[in-house]
Order: structure tokens, then C-alpha cells, then sequence
């Protein structure tokens, strides 16, 4: 007598190739979630993060990665999305003492709309990202407080709420986590660093200056840990 394999629960990740969202898949893998994956050609500087994404996405077996087009360079507002200059070389207290140059207005938002679409459409309840709002560079769209209010909006704006009685999740494994706790939890999830890229300068190696090098660096050097890419 065959036994009737259970199928698997579904979780949106949005995969962007860094730390983070490698870690927060690969937890979300491990709790028993089939995942599918989607990453963001949204008029960033680089496209070496989705190069990464794709990397990460087939280490962690996704069942699908989607990678979604859209260019927030008609807007700019951003250094990642227009001819502004990367804030380099500052400690974390300049990081967190204001919303630096590098936020992207409405990133998350935009992103976190997309997956919803995505679960909605593939069944999924649980939307998983790698959102930190320990060792951040002031984005007030990593807060818990945010993640909570766009969890409640996807309940009240989408027929599968409605309708079917589905309750959707927002999931960020890695919210309270420090760097160094969030690289620790990956190692011990195998996650391969190698895959992955921090720099918001792209290129062949990382600048190590810019807000999000020096947290990946302070992150591997805290856990004890070499980084793969200065190797």
C-alpha cells in the first residue's frame, strides 16, 4: 500500500541575492515550506544581485523563481535608482541617524505587493523576507510595525482573504537577529555565502565601504566566521 505523500505548504520569498534573503529562505525551507521565489529588475545600479538571486534560488531547489520587471529609474529618489552619490565609509550610528540616500521610496511596499499577487495566485499564505531591524541603514520599511500593517492590508484587500477564508503571513525569521546571529543561523541552514552579494556598488568584488558592506563585514567578523567574498 502506497503511503500518500502530504504536499508541502507554499511560501512566497522575495530573494534579492544578499545575506538576508538567503537566510530567511533558507530557514523558511527548513520549516517545511516549498518555495518559490521572486527577485526584482526594478532599474537598480547592478544586475549582479540578481545574477546572485538566481545563484541562491537554485542552491535552495526554489520550485520557481520569478523575476519581475519594472524601472523606478522614471522617479529616481534614490542612489540605487538615480546618478546620486553611495554615503561610503560611515559607522552605524551615522547609518541609523536618518533614512540615508540608498532607500528606495516605497521598495518594500512595491515588493511585498507583488508576492501577495504571487501567493494569491499559487496559494500561498505565507510570504517570506528578510527584512532586520537591528542591523538596518534606517529603512522604516524593515520595522516590525510596517510588516505588521502590510499583514493586515493583505487580509483585508484580497479575495483569497475574503472569500476563501485565507490568512495570509508576512514571515521575517530575521527581525530581531544581528548580523552576526543572522550569518551563524545561515551556516547552520548551509547556506553557501559565496552566492550571495551586499554591495550596492555591484562590480567584480565588493567596495567594502558602502553602508551595506561594512554591516556584511562587521556581521562575519562578530560571528567569527571569514567572508567567502574577501577570500
Amino acid at each position: 500500500m502506497q503511503t500518500k505523500q502530504v504536499e508541502k505548504p507554499k511560501a512566497v520569498v522575495l530573494l534579492s541575492g544578499g545575506v538576508d534573503s538567503a537566510t530567511a529562505a533558507a530557514i523558511a525551507k527548513s520549516e517545511g515550506y516549498e518555495l518559490y521565489a521572486i527577485s526584482f529588475s526594478y532599474g537598480q545600479r547592478h544586475s549582479k544581485e540578481l545574477e546572485c538571486a538566481r545563484r541562491v534560488g537554485e542552491a535552495l531547489g526554489v520550485a520557481r523563481h520569478v523575476i519581475m520587471a519594472f524601472d523606478l529609474r522614471t522617479w529616481g529618489g534614490s542612489a540605487l535608482t538615480e546618478d546620486l552619490e553611495i554615503p561610503l565609509d560611515r559607522d552605524k550610528s551615522d547609518m541609523q541617524a536618518d533614512v540615508p540616500i540608498t532607500y528606495v521610496p516605497a521598495r518594500n511596499t512595491i515588493f511585498l505587493s507583488f508576492a501577495l499577487g504571487y501567493a494569491e495566485v499559487i496559494g500561498a499564505e505565507t510570504i517570506v523576507i528578510g527584512a532586520n531591524q537591528i542591523d538596518f541603514s534606517g529603512y522604516p520599511d524593515c520595522r516590525e510595525e510596517y510588516l505588521k500593517a502590510f499583514e493586515r492590508m493583505a487580509n483585508l484587500a484580497t479575495k483569497a482573504a475574503k472569500v476563501d477564508g485565507r490568512r495570509f503571513r508576512i514571515h521575517a525569521p530575521l527581525l530581531h537577529l544581528t548580523k552576526a546571529e543572522i550569518i551563524k543561523r545561515g551556516m547552520e541552514h548551509g547556506v553557501d555565502y559565496s552566492l550571495t552579494w551586499s554591495c550596492y556598488q555591484g562590480g567584480e568584488t565588493p567596495c567594502g565601504r558602502c553602508d551595506s558592506c561594512i554591516l556584511r563585514a562587521e556581521g562575519f567578523r562578530e560571528a567569527g566566521i571569514p567572508d567567502p567574498l574577501e577570500g
